[in-house]
């Protein structure tokens, strides 16, 4: 009996694996496309550009800082793989005003095209504790995080639909997958993005347009220096759990998926972990990957229950410091 459910197990699995590839999306080629990268001066964006660039993409890259935008362009453009190729640069906040943002995207897709890929790389992070954290600065991570990636793809969407293709990313975060110490203000701004994700492709996967959620890990770039300026030890400490990631790694993993139609996007072991865990009701690509995360998740919840054991003595050991501290500092 165990043999034969054996047997029954492994056909179900080689079934899944040849049926999968049939209802799997098609490939987006990169050659000729138009690939629009938000945020795309510095950081995962600009590695983004590259690795489009380097498949033979016209690439406009969207940012405020005008200085950046320019060295950013010339470093993409040494990656060229023929004379056609363009690098179109616009400075813009895309989190203020959406009928700036339509019209930016009108320009650009009048010089170079139709966009056939959106990637959402415009973001920024603070850390600190909830009730040190300066309030204006909720609303401010919400309108760039999550503001931010609404209005460029709601300029994109109707051309998609009507070309009936089309490619959308959405850069989250592994603290857009679990809340952590120190992301009050961060976190939900990231786990809105999914929400966002899921609902648009349910929308839109009829016009064989895909979405893409991706969930880098810590990635050393400018803005991650930046972050860490301010970050609680706390959250120091729980981040030193995983390694950090070089920028082109992520880049690479993210362009990989989104070109494969993929929803979920995750780098490393860890973050196919944290994927399996939270996938909930989102969609699944293909078959297998859906088989893949029924018969991991057991197992990764076990895994994950150790790991917020030790992210809760990390707070409590802190805490204990702090007050210890204190209460030398007031005996003296």
């Amino acid at each position: 009996m165990l043999l034969l459910a054996a047997a029954f197990l492994v056909a179900f699995v080689l079934l899944l694996y040849m049926v999968s590839p049939l209802i799997s999306p098609k490939p987006l080629k990169l050659a000729g496309a138009h690939v629009v990268v938000t945020g795309g001066s510095s950081g995962i964006g600009k590695c983004v550009a590259v690795e489009c660039f380097k498949q033979g993409a016209f690439i406009t890259l969207v940012a405020r800082d005008e200085g950046k935008l320019v060295q950013a362009k010339k470093e993409i453009e040494k990656y060229s793989i023929n004379d056609k190729q363009v690098v179109l640069c616009i400075s813009v906040d895309i989190s203020k005003d959406y009928r700036q943002v339509e019209n930016v995207i009108k320009q650009a897709q009048e010089k170079l095209g139709p966009v056939d890929m959106l990637v959402n790389c415009a973001g920024m992070a603070i850390a600190g504790n909830f009730e040190e954290i300066e309030i204006d600065k909720f609303a401010r991570l919400m309108e760039i995080n999550y503001l931010g990636s609404v209005y460029p793809s709601r300029a994109v969407i109707s051309t998609m639909k009507e070309r009936r293709m089309g490619r959308i990313v959405f850069v989250s975060s592994q603290a857009g997958q679990l809340g952590l110490f120190g992301y009050t203000a961060y976190s939900p701004t990231k786990f809105a993005l999914r929400g966002l994700a899921e609902a648009l492709q349910m929308e839109v996967k009829p016009y064989n347009i895909y979405v893409t959620v991706a969930y880098p890990p810590d990635t050393d770039t400018p803005g991650f220096a930046e972050e860490n300026k301010t970050k609680p030890l706390e959250t120091k400490l729980i981040s030193e759990s995983s390694s950090l990631c070089q920028a082109d790694q992520v880049a690479r993993v993210i362009v990989k998926d989104a070109i494969q139609g993929n929803f979920n996007s995750s780098v490393g072991s860890d973050g196919y972990m944290l994927s399996s865990l939270t996938c909930g009701m989102s969609p699944v690509t293909t078959i297998t990957e859906g088989l893949q995360q029924v018969v991991t998740m057991g197992l990764f919840r076990i895994i994950a229950l150790f790991y917020l054991g030790s992210f809760d003595s990390i707070v409590r050991r802190c805490m204990i410091q702090k007050h210890n501290s204190q209460k030398s500092c007031k005996t003296d």
